[in-house]
């Protein structure tokens, strides 16, 4: 299983993701955010609370998240 070794939210709504296999993906949320789940988000200050715990991100509210696994597939390798 993956783990998220460092993370950064950035303004363009996206996640710079730093893996433990030393891979770095950067994760576009911003699909994400038509989802009336994720509306929360859409506020630039609410979305930069990410929080990691290794295996999964989520936010202040705690009722969003996502899973390493998640944002290794949906991220672009970064060099």
């Amino acid at each position: 299983m993956r783990t998220i070794k460092n993370l950064k939210a950035t303004d363009g709504y996206s996640l710079e993701c730093y893996f433990d296999d030393g891979g770095k993906r950067n994760a576009d949320i911003k699909p994400y955010l038509k989802s009336e789940a994720f509306q929360w988000l859409q506020d630039i200050n609410n979305f930069k609370q990410v929080r990691n715990n290794q295996y999964f991100v989520s936010w202040k509210n705690e009722e969003i998240d996502l899973s390493a696994d998640t944002l290794w597939h949906i991220g672009k390798v970064v060099n």
